[in-house]
């Protein structure tokens, strides 16, 4: 399956100082990110049109020579041609004219960046298309009423789909994850947004209380869930694709502040625990199985051609036959 297009987190916003670059790779390509010195983050194709070289690499800190960061450019490490965030050139400081072929025209790709959330996040669509919605600020990563976020990374060999699919399959949290019975929740699909709702009755010490599991997907890249009950928590899960078949996953915990203060250990620790280990039990599935464009479905499964119509409109040109 192609890469589907959507907003992607790149890094966390505290990854990347002012005057800082990184070589990253996503979407199949060599990139560098990189904050200007007025605090903008930008995406480029890595290479230098000229002979080249990488701009993530080769970087002098400190000594601005055969590289960095000045002003609002990158400085390529091999002839100090310099490009902004837009992906113009816009010094060459050597030569008495512009090349022609650069001079006026973006002649790195550049991706549309957007940072809230305390995430650097890049717009990818692979014929060039303006972003088609906006990525959802959440008051919880937002607020200081709300704890610093505890992160978690793995490097997945596996498609985007394949992940988001769990959502529409609650047959496998019996027999992965083991749990008692198999969850019931409701999923609307309404464009690039999909949400759901699972409540339960949850045990604790002092009796039952009313909990619910509230899931978001904005597109492929930003799914979003909260917890409430036992433990108020909110999760970011961040899907980046590395090429079309290595993914990059970021998980993102928050709980709300009690006096002010962090609460840690005890069941809050205990939630996030667990969900960390359903993913573990998850990650080694998903790398070793196989696409199924046309599953043999029995009545117990979930609605998995329903999310899998739904989740081809982030193809370009998708066919929906075969998904």
């Amino acid at each position: 399956m192609p890469i589907p297009h959507g907003w992607y987190a790149v890094a966390y916003s505290d990854e990347l100082e002012v005057g800082q670059s990184r070589a990253v790779r996503y979407f199949g390509e060599d990139l560098v990110l990189f904050r200007t010195e007025s605090g903008n983050a930008a995406l480029l194709d890595a290479y230098c049109p000229h002979l080249g070289a990488h701009l993530g690499y080769g970087i002098h800190e400190n000594t601005g020579r055969g590289g960095g960061i000045q002003g609002e450019s990158i400085v390529c490490p091999f002839h100090a041609w310099k490009f902004n965030g837009e992906g113009e050139c816009t010094d060459v400081p050597y030569a008495k004219n512009m090349p022609p072929k650069v001079q006026g025209t973006r002649c790195l790709k550049s991706y549309r960046i957007t940072e809230t959330n305390q995430v650097i996040w890049a717009w990818y669509h692979p014929d060039g298309i303006d972003p088609l919605w906006d990525v959802v600020v959440h008051d919880e990563a937002n607020s200081d009423d709300w704890a610093p976020l505890k992160r978690y990374e793995w490097h997945i060999t596996t498609h985007p789909q394949e992940m988001a699919e769990n959502a529409a399959d609650p047959a496998h949290f019996r027999y992965v994850h083991r749990t008692a019975s198999m969850p019931q929740w409701e999923t609307t699909y309404e464009g690039p947004r999909a949400t759901g709702v699972q409540r339960a009755k949850m045990p604790t010490p002092r009796g039952e209380i009313d909990g619910a599991i509230y899931t978001n997907s904005m597109g492929p890249g930003q799914g979003f869930t909260k917890f409430e009950g036992i433990a108020d928590t909110f999760l970011m899960g961040l899907t980046t694709p590395i090429d079309d078949e290595n993914v990059i996953l970021r998980f993102a915990f928050t709980q709300p502040k009690v006096n002010g203060q962090v609460k840690e250990g005890g069941v809050n620790a205990a939630i996030m625990a667990d969900i960390v280990g359903q993913l573990e039990e998850d990650k080694p599935i998903w790398e070793h199985k196989v696409y199924r464009r046309l599953p043999v479905l029995c009545d117990g499964d979930g609605p998995i051609a329903k999310f899998r119509k739904w989740y081809g409109q982030f193809y370009s040109n998708y066919d929906p036959s075969a998904l």
